[in-house]
């Protein structure tokens, strides 16, 4: 599996050398970069939801901004709509020539980016499409191929411990984000035949509110109570499925009813060590950074880079110009490989009762 790992990254940086600095022809709002200063401004949604955006996501950025030798400003709106179009006010007043948002939701996201494009300043849809929002471009992973990996984790963990017609819960992500909808469409690609032939049985089907984890745990709770004969729970992301995990411990359900995630985030692989969660979605976030630092970087400078993916926004109907890194599934017997990536480290996965289980998974 560690081949599978080091393969996405060199995918990865073959994409990345695709992009290539074309001038300032095709109209792009980058244009403005070669009168300016080059400045970056990037907006991250939060830091309830999820680790990633303050644990790996702002590192990387800073990093290869300093790097760079660019002027830069990263800050996070911490989940309010209002903060977030504050920030941006800020940030164009300050002069950003270049802006990055991971927008909290389309609405909000696409008043920021009218009011970018209004000053010539080139926009960037960071992990979360902006529906009908006209960024220059937009960096993630395929959203797609998440959630299949998540549909189809949750199938070979069902099947490894010989379940059959199982209930499958789905507690989805939040309604207001692009994403959640792609992982939805992938996992759904797998289980609705399931659903359909028979296979399993379609339990309760919920999406979860601004991604929130409390709201999580609320809402696996009734439908465990709805719906007892749950045998399998179909959970967008790893912060979701450690509430759920809370839920099943409560009821001495942990390790028997398979859990999924996504973010391969500490406590979500420390849960797949203890048997309690079977799946997580490894999403390379350096690479993710590294593609949006580099077209952000040229982009500042003055260039107008290309890019050899497209992704069509839904709502408006345009080709969004897209760099989209590929996930990866993480099982007990590869969380190695998330360490060797150097996403987390051994010391923190392995500590106290940890170490013993790390060793039995291969981790040295």
């Amino acid at each position: 599996m560690r081949k599978g790992i080091l393969a996405v990254a060199t995918a990865g940086a073959v994409a990345l050398g695709g992009l290539a600095a074309c001038g300032n022809s095709g109209g792009s709002s980058g244009t403005s970069g070669s009168s300016k200063q080059p400045f970056v401004g990037v907006i991250l949604p939060d830091s309830k939801t999820s680790a990633r955006w303050e644990g790996n996501d702002r590192p990387y950025l800073e990093q290869a901004f300093k790097d760079a030798g660019v002027k830069y400003d990263i800050q996070n709106a911490q989940g309010d709509k209002n903060a977030f179009q504050t920030i941006a006010d800020q940030m164009l007043t300050k002069g950003v020539n270049v802006l990055v948002i991971v927008n909290l939701d389309s609405g909000t996201g696409k008043a920021v980016l009218a009011k970018a494009k209004a000053q010539g300043v080139a926009t960037i849809d960071y992990d979360r499409l902006t529906l009908d929002g006209a960024a220059d471009y937009y960096v993630s992973f395929d959203n797609v191929k998440v959630g299949e990996l998540q549909g189809k984790g949750l199938q070979k963990c069902l099947t490894d411990m010989n379940v059959s017609k199982p209930t499958v819960a789905e507690l989805n992500g939040s309604p207001t984000d692009n994403n959640a909808t792609l992982f939805a469409q992938g996992y759904n690609s797998v289980l609705d035949p399931l659903y359909s032939g028979g296979t399993y049985v379609k339990g309760p089907n919920q999406s979860v509110p601004d991604w929130d984890n409390a709201k999580a745990g609320t809402i696996f709770e009734q439908m465990l109570t709805s719906a007892p004969t749950i045998k399998g729970v179909l959970v967008a992301n790893d912060g979701m499925a450690n509430s759920v995990i809370s839920v099943l411990k409560k009821n001495s359900l942990n390790g028997k009813i398979p859990v999924t995630g996504q973010d391969a985030t500490l406590q979500g692989l420390q849960h797949i060590l203890d048997g309690d969660q079977c799946v997580t979605v490894y999403k390379a976030i350096k690479l993710e950074a590294k593609a949006t630092s580099d077209l952000a970087v040229a982009l500042a400078k003055g260039s107008n880079p290309s890019t050899s993916q497209t992704v069509k926004d839904p709502t408006s109907g345009k080709d969004v110009k897209a760099v989209l890194e590929t996930p990866v599934a993480i099982y007990k017997d590869n969380v190695k490989d998330v360490v060797a990536d150097k996403y987390v480290t051994k010391d923190e996965l392995c500590a106290g009762a940890y170490a013993a289980k790390c060793t039995a998974a291969g981790i040295s």
